[in-house]
């Protein structure tokens, strides 16, 4: 039985939007399933240009009748794109685009043929997680960075300023503040986010296993090298190298480095071939290089070069309103990874936490956090928990820190704002007192519910 005079039942059935378009992208046939996505009737497009859909994932040339006037007439075909089109209603639709040029018998090309795949629900459905994710503080901060204080927003802004570049960047800051997640964050929102993010610590090398490390080297190039190495920087061709502690690499690797920001290559050890490599490097230091040019061990050419965009996280004792967050994220991580259910912080801990230096900053911090889970044994952490560091033996009596004390206040009020969205009337509600007192309790606290919510 000769099926092939049934195509356009078959056709007609598909799930997924089909269209067929001559040569110049003129619509000449569609299927109801395209009808349905599109909004329009097959009579309302048919004869028209496909351009009436707005597909994102078309590039128009406009090079006259003799040559391709889009990507798809150049390329031959297109698989799993994500799209989006513009129905009737002009309102956009998330689709994949799937799509192959149609030719004679004599190879020439006489039009086109669309798939597409309604991907609407899926979409709405990941925003839904997404925000239910933001709701639980399952996922919280600026890619993996928590801080809600004036200080990190601006890191923040900074970051998605430079990130688009190519601008080499240098992240300053004490130990512990986090400069690796930015660097990753700095990778991440750039145009090479698909691409390698590679990070090298350059103080745990030695000269000799550095370079190596860094540039690859050559089987037999030196006592141990028995097999060709791919090094750091080829490994992260199209992407980012982040080399953290760059202030503890030697004069002679500094010499080659420049060399990478300048030529754009490398050599393995024991080669002499250059091998170009196009990669972002980011660098970060908790030295003072100026001070490392001036005793010499630090080129000044190279730290002109590295530092273009110089960007300084803060220390942890400079944005303390971002504690109670941090805490909160590292317990909900703890509880994740753990199973067990510690739900809050008495105040009286918060306070000593407050109230504590953090010479290591969010790495101390969490390294804290997990000690006092360790030691809790109900739902709360307690001062009692906290590591002898910050409460030393005997010392487990409530702060007397007015300051502390109004300051947690103030945050614990904050939030309460947060969660009500400025509503006082609801504010009120929830902590059973007057809306005056709503009122008089946010001018006492000096909240300003413009800039502070």
């Amino acid at each position: 039985m000769d099926l092939s005079k049934y195509w356009k039942t078959v056709v007609d059935t598909l799930p997924d939007g089909l269209m067929v378009f001559d040569a110049a992208g003129t619509i000449i046939a569609m299927n109801p399933a395209a009808e349905k996505l599109t909004g329009y009737r097959s009579e309302e497009l048919i004869g028209h240009s496909c351009g009436v859909l707005n597909c994102t994932g078309c590039q128009v040339f406009d090079q006259g009748k003799e040559k391709p006037f889009c990507s798809l007439f150049a390329t031959g075909a297109v698989r799993e794109k994500q799209c989006l089109i513009t129905n009737k209603a002009q309102r956009l639709v998330h689709v994949v685009k799937n799509a192959s040029v149609l030719k004679d018998d004599n190879d020439n090309v006489i039009g086109a043929v669309e798939m597409f795949t309604d991907q609407s629900e899926l979409v709405h459905k990941q925003m839904e997680v997404d925000s239910l994710r933001k709701t639980c503080h399952l996922e919280e901060g600026f890619h993996g960075i928590i801080g809600r204080s004036n200080a990190m927003q601006r890191v923040f802004d900074l970051v998605e300023s430079v990130a688009p570049t190519a601008a080499p960047v240098m992240i300053l800051g004490p130990s512990g503040t986090g400069k690796e997640l930015v660097a990753r964050a700095i990778h991440e929102v750039s145009p090479r986010h698909n691409q390698p993010f590679i990070k090298v610590n350059c103080a745990a090398l030695n000269e000799s296993l550095l370079e190596s490390e860094l540039f690859g080297h050559e089987k037999g190039s030196f006592t141990g090298a028995e097999r060709l190495r791919i090094g750091r920087f080829e490994a992260a061709h199209g992407g980012t190298i982040f080399l953290d502690e760059i202030g503890d690499i030697p004069l002679s690797t500094q010499v080659k480095l420049l060399r990478v920001l300048e030529e754009k290559e490398i050599e393995r050890v024991g080669d002499h071939k250059p091998i170009q490599v196009d990669v972002r490097i980011v660098t970060a230091t908790n030295k003072n290089l100026e001070e490392l040019i001036r005793e010499g061990t630090f080129r000044e050419d190279l730290y002109f070069r590295i530092s273009v965009f110089p960007l300084s996280i803060p220390a942890l004792k400079d944005r303390r309103e971002d504690i109670p967050v941090i805490v909160e994220s590292f317990l909900e991580q703890h509880a994740l990874k753990t199973r067990k259910e510690i739900v809050g912080i008495h105040p009286d801990a918060m306070e000593k936490l407050l109230g504590y230096e953090w010479p290591g900053n969010v790495r101390e911090l969490k390294n804290a956090i997990e000690y006092a889970c360790v030691l809790c044994t109900n739902r709360e952490l307690q001062v009692r928990h906290l590591p002898p560091k910050i409460v030393p033996p005997g010392e487990d009596k409530p702060l007397q820190d007015d300051g502390a004390r109004q300051y947690l206040e103030r945050e614990n009020f904050l939030q309460v704002l947060r969660e009500c969205e400025g509503n006082q009337s609801e504010v009120a509600r929830r902590l059973e007192v007057s809306r005056v007192t709503v009122w008089k309790r946010i001018k006492k606290l000096g909240i300003d519910l413009k800039k502070d919510l």
